[in-house]
């Protein structure tokens, strides 16, 4: 049994029952054991238990009051993973599904993720089970001061800076950070994503989405095409969505579908974003209103059905495990040339080996593609620590600057172990190499 083997086997049974985190694991370690066989210094110094082992866990009650006057108890999460490059850095997730194996997979992810940016940032992820959805604007500040109340004493703004994710918005963050500011009688940049009037910084919404798109299309650049008349789909509405969606169109290409949780629509002409954006943004309602306002759309209940449309670009920006074999399989079937993931681990394990298979499909992972959130953060955060305002053309420059060059950096380094092309591979080593380099240098801590 290999280092990297018996590394997963024992992370397998202690952490019983979470096969989120045992999915992100194995998708990274084993990527890793090119890197790992060349730094036997590594196994001496327990690295890669270090690595996959969070410096600290943090669990805890939320307990807010309704509307109605009822108690509700909630569950809190904040995951410390790995601080070796700079401060824990990585989103609050506020949804149904949270539990400690997702908040921990996503933290490994983020570890990464941060590297990859060039920026000192380390790895994080909290969150908690709490649901958003029709919830009165009361009762969320309510949830929020409270979540908050148990979470400003593990964070500061050298420490753990939070930023949003699933079911965390303006909305929250704003009511958060209040709640941190009238704790703590300080504003600074303790949480990312923040409003322009209160320190934030622009483009911060459309990061994610625009960074996606940047990254794909250099990509694209590499191999001489360009986004121009390319048939594309894009997974989920929310902001990931919705600005790839965006930046795509800008940049000539022909999106014709979307979806959310209850289904998808499909617009043979071309998906009309502001339409979606007067839906999701302002209306907070669902997208089969988009085929009862856009003559020739249609609406189909589910939402796995959108990956069997023809397509030359694919785009999932909805939520984790997405796109399993099978819709790998329709997707290649039909002639995709490129899947970028703007959502965290949305293939299947089963999935990417489809897409690495196929001849002529260029994958390109979660922690490379879309970073370009947590970078944009990473910049708020330098604005915020220098009392600086950076114009939206100069966040923008630096968020396309940071894409091309995470690009440039997972190629070679694939290239580097001799896995041209697979940027699974490049993704991981490249991310990890720095993160380990950092690691080593401070001893066994």
């Amino acid at each position: 049994m290999t280092y990297v083997e018996r590394v997963l086997d024992d992370l397998k049974k202690r952490n019983p029952g979470e096969k989120e985190f045992h999915q992100a694991a194995t998708e990274i370690l084993l990527t890793l054991e090119p890197v790992i066989n060349a730094h036997p210094e590594y196994e001496k110094s327990a690295l890669l238990e270090r690595f996959t082992e969070p410096e600290r866990t943090i669990l805890f009650r939320v307990a807010w009051v309704d509307d109605n006057g009822k108690v509700q108890v909630n569950k809190g999460y904040r995951v410390q993973f790995n601080s070796a490059i700079g401060p824990y850095k990585g989103g609050l997730r506020f949804h149904p599904s949270v539990n400690l194996s997702i908040i921990k997979f996503l933290g490994l992810e983020q570890i990464l993720k941060n590297s990859l940016t060039g920026l000192p940032i380390g790895g994080g992820k909290g969150g908690s089970d709490f649901d958003p959805k029709g919830k009165s604007d009361r009762e969320i500040m309510a949830f929020c001061q409270s979540f908050m109340t148990e979470l400003y004493r593990h964070i500061g703004a050298d420490t753990d800076v939070p930023a949003g994710d699933i079911g965390v918005g303006a909305r929250e963050v704003g009511y958060l950070f209040g709640q941190y500011k009238r704790i703590r009688d300080e504003h600074v940049g303790v949480l990312t994503g923040r409003g322009l009037s209160y320190g934030g910084s622009l483009i911060r919404k459309e990061a994610t989405g625009y960074g996606l798109i940047y990254i794909t299309a250099e990509a694209m650049k590499a191999r001489g095409y360009s986004f121009a008349g390319k048939t594309t789909l894009v997974s989920g509405s929310g902001n990931v969505a919705i600005y790839a969606c965006e930046k795509a169109q800008e940049l000539g290409a022909k999106v014709v579908a979307m979806c959310d949780s209850n289904g998808y629509v499909y617009d043979e002409n071309g998906i009309d974003l502001a339409v979606v954006k007067q839906i999701k943004e302002v209306e907070r309602g669902r997208i089969k209103e988009y085929a009862n306002r856009v003559q020739g759309a249609k609406y189909f209940e589910g939402c796995k059905g959108i990956w069997t449309i023809p397509c030359d670009v694919a785009l999932p920006c909805a939520t984790q495990n997405e796109i399993d074999e099978e819709s790998a399989k329709a997707l290649i079937a039909n002639g995709v040339q490129y899947v970028a993931e703007g959502a965290n681990m949305p293939s299947t394990l089963e999935a990417i080996s489809a897409f690495q298979n196929a001849k002529g499909v260029v994958f390109l992972p979660a922690k490379a593609a879309n970073a370009g959130g947590v970078a944009t953060s990473a910049l708020e955060m330098a604005q915020s620590s220098g009392r600086l305002y950076w114009s939206s053309e100069e966040v923008d420059a630096k968020l396309k600057t940071i894409m091309v060059n995470i690009y440039h950096n997972i190629d070679k380094a694939a290239k580097k172990y001799g896995f041209d092309g697979n940027y699974v591979m490049g993704a991981n080593i490249a991310g990890f190499e720095k993160v380990a380099e950092a690691m080593m240098a401070h001893g066994v801590v």
